[in-house]
């Protein structure tokens, strides 16, 4: 059969440039993954990249029409808000017959099916977490006439306006699966991306890397040598040396995690690569850490989330604040500088509590670096479908749904004073993000001395949160007129200092 695979177009929403990636990094290999199975099962497959290749929907349908496949599969990606022009780009390939039957695949597919299937009608069916196995046999069951609601892991409409689906097992030795297939598109980012392992042994409260995979889904890795495998192949083939890991966990649990990790470094210190993890500060060993720089290791993001036992208890990050800073410590002497994750506004965050984050930061040397200071003097946790935050808000009666989608939710912070904070960073923190996005993109070249602007800019960021901080713990009011007022004020002054 005839297959398209669409990446389709994404777009920032300028007040949403300061949140996390909208779908875990690992998803981004899920349409290689499922490209992969199907050629394996003597399928015809094409990959239309809209986002990496920059296309319209116009450009995007008329591929559809010059292939017209049998199966148009669609990775979708949340963008914060309904997507109306991809929803209308699959109505208007339905309404022309261009593909025989469309399926959506994806993290956001998976945790948003039943709103998906009953706002575009065009989407037939949506597969429920892993693509592969769902996707061949949804096309084997096409070829040969099946009705589709026979396929395990496929989600489909009942015919009396309910969503019906069974979920599937995930995949247990992913050694078993093709390589992904990877198009010029992928090949052309900073480094290759690798899937070295699936899931996650954690349950952080805020993360939906687990419902993705469904009830009982636990952390699973590939073999070190069928990860060499793939890379020698990239190696081979593209010449490439830049890798990253997007597991969300890149070392697996326990002795066994850290035994595998040391492998994997093994195999990988002759082949002269450098490449990026991310991973759990409880994984973070001197040992395993230092085997691996040695193989190549230069980057890694680790979630820190708070600088607070309390809070990391709310999050269920089944790790301390001794951990976080024991991490920082190891990666440092090993000279690996870490991204980090931060959660620094909560729903039921208090002054005391962001004070402590605060300190936390500064104490740390986390506070030296714009993007990163940017970010973590903002991010607030966002509530999505599927997670364990997102249940919990929605049984305490406290979750705030969005009008046009269940999919994201909010929660008032308990605490007026947090909020007041969070406003305010969140609307000086956008216009950082908004000032640079061109330069942090490499769509405009720095100016002479941006360094030192850098620095500047820095340090008003730290200062305004100080003293904001300060003022509300002093009990001073922030009124609307007040807060509009100091967000302009910081607004002139980084856009003097940064001249752009």
């Amino acid at each position: 059969m005839k297959i398209l695979l669409l990446e389709h177009p994404r777009s920032i929403i300028p007040e949403r440039c300061n949140d996390i990636a909208n779908t875990p990094l690992s998803s981004c290999l899920l349409t290689g993954y499922a490209a992969g199975m199907l050629k394996r099962e003597g399928h015809d497959v094409s990959i239309v990249e809209g986002y990496l290749d920059g296309l319209s929907y116009e450009e995007i349908q008329d591929r559809v029409r010059a292939i017209k496949p049998d199966i148009l599969g669609v990775h979708m990606v949340y963008q914060w808000r309904r997507d109306l022009a991809l929803f209308d780009c699959l109505e208007g390939v339905k309404s022309e017959a261009l593909a025989s039957s469309i399926t959506a695949y994806g993290f956001f597919a998976t945790n948003a099916s039943k709103d998906i299937l009953k706002s575009c009608c065009a989407v037939d069916s949506v597969i429920i977490g892993e693509p592969e196995v769902p996707f061949a046999n949804l096309a084997e069951a096409a070829s040969t006439g099946i009705y589709t609601p026979c396929v395990p892991g496929l989600a489909v409409r009942d015919g009396s306006g309910g969503i019906k689906y069974q979920r599937q097992k995930p995949i247990e030795h992913l050694d078993s699966l093709p390589l992904p297939v990877r198009t010029e598109a992928m090949y052309r980012l900073p480094e290759a991306n690798l899937l070295g392992s699936r899931g996650c042994y954690g349950k952080c409260t805020f993360c939906s890397i687990n419902s993705f995979y469904g009830l009982g889904s636990r952390w699973r890795g590939r073999s070190p040598e069928n990860i060499v495998e793939e890379i020698d192949e990239i190696i081979s083939e593209r010449g490439l040396r830049e890798f990253y890991f997007t597991d969300p966990n890149f070392f697996g649990p326990g002795q066994k995690g850290q035994e595998r990790a040391l492998r994997i470094a093994a195999l990988l210190k002759p082949r002269d690569i450098r490449f990026g993890i991310e991973g759990r500060v409880n994984d973070i060993h001197d040992k395993t850490i230092g085997a691996l720089v040695d193989a190549g290791l230069r980057h890694i993001l680790v979630g820190l989330e708070s600088g607070q036992d309390e809070s990391l208890r709310r999050m269920n990050k089944m790790t301390t604040v001794a951990q976080n800073e024991r991490a920082l410590h190891i990666l440092r002497k090993h000279g690996v500088e870490p991204n980090v994750g931060f959660i620094m506004f909560e729903p039921d965050s208090s002054l005391q509590e962001i004070r402590i984050n605060f300190e936390f930061l500064k104490r740390n040397d986390l506070l030296n670096n714009l993007p990163v200071t940017t970010n973590v003097l903002y991010h607030h946790q966002i509530v999505l479908e599927g997670t364990q935050a997102y249940h919990n808000l929605q049984k305490e009666g406290r979750l705030q749904l969005q009008t046009a989608s269940s999919y994201e939710g909010t929660a008032y912070f308990k605490n007026p004073e947090v909020a007041v904070l969070a406003d305010i960073m969140r609307q000086i923190t956008n216009i950082v993000f908004s000032f640079m996005e061109g330069i942090w993109s490499g769509k405009v070249i720095g100016h002479v001395g941006m360094l030192e602007r850098y620095i500047k800019v820095n340090c008003m960021l730290v200062k305004v949160f100080e003293d904001t901080l300060t003022a509300l713990e002093a009990g001073e009011q922030f009124d609307e007129k007040k807060i509009t007022f100091l967000v302009r004020e910081a607004e002139k002054e980084m856009g003097e200092t940064l001249k752009l």
